[in-house]
């Protein structure tokens, strides 16, 4: 696994730096607070997608929870925070052995 989508947040300051230190190379984000944004599709190469559940728009997370189910992709929610992130990531049962954050 080594392409994320983030959606949430207009700004991620050192988030991106580190998951790359943890292992993901391709890191897309989508700021998810406009209401167009519900009309995005999850772009083709995606492994794993995050939510920053503090900035976001809830009906994006909505419809984007169903288009990541639709084709089988783990989603992660967390705050806009790395000790979140890393948890959400971590704990999550959806997330394949793949993932640098998988721990058996």
């Amino acid at each position: 696994m080594n392409s994320l989508l983030i959606v949430g947040a207009d700004r991620l300051g050192a988030i991106p730096a580190r998951l790359k230190e943890a292992g993901f190379e391709n890191i897309l984000h989508i700021s998810g607070r406009k209401v167009k944004m519900v009309h995005k599709e999850i772009p083709d190469k995606v492994d794993l997608v995050l939510v920053l559940t503090d900035f976001i728009n809830h009906n994006v997370s909505t419809k984007l929870k169903e288009k990541a189910k639709e084709r089988a992709i783990p989603i992660c929610y967390a705050k806009r925070s790395w000790c979140s992130i890393y948890r959400s990531m971590s704990q999550s049962k959806e997330v394949c052995r793949g993932c640098p954050f998988f721990e058996d």
